[in-house]
């Protein structure tokens, strides 16, 4: 199975929305780099990447249903919507509890229990500092609190320039 079909239908599902469209593309982009960079088995190459891709797929429900898409009501709302649309693509049962235990903890940063959920950590927030235009003491502060993986830290570094 590849991921492109996944990727296409979170640009529908996104649609109207290109800065959602692009900020998943660009965490998928750094998650698979980094994954990839730390030999992750392919079983969880794929989960990282597949649950990059749908991190964020709980916002547009949030808006809609509360005026409001922070990161705790998507952590809330956002595990279904991921079911849902994994299941329609017809991933593997393992593979869409574990995307979806991700979507449900992507913005909890205690208690990370496995690479991919330390790489999607990770690769979300090297998208999140850009986006925000976050300052230096803050993005400093980030990087020694949440980076782990020797690839993610050297591209935080070098992309931020500490």
């Amino acid at each position: 199975m590849t991921l492109e079909p996944l990727i296409l239908k979170m640009i529908s599902y996104d649609h109207g929305s290109p800065e959602r469209i692009q900020h998943f593309l660009k965490v998928h982009s750094f998650a698979k780099t980094i994954a990839v960079s730390e030999h992750l088995d392919e079983k969880t190459l794929f989960i990282t990447e597949a649950a990059a891709i749908v991190h964020d797929i709980g916002i547009r429900l949030c808006l809609e249903k509360y005026g409001d898409g922070n990161g705790k009501l998507q952590e809330k709302e956002g595990p279904a919507l991921a079911e849902q649309m994994l299941s329609e693509l017809g991933f593997e049962k393992d593979v869409i509890e574990r995307v979806s235990f991700l979507v449900g903890h992507h913005h909890t940063y205690t208690g990370i229990d496995g690479l991919d959920y330390q790489i999607l950590v990770e690769a979300d927030f090297l998208v999140n500092l850009f986006e925000g235009n976050t300052d230096t003491a803050h993005i400093r502060t980030t990087y020694d609190n949440i980076f782990r993986t020797e690839t993610g830290k050297k591209i935080c570094r070098e992309m931020f320039g500490l």
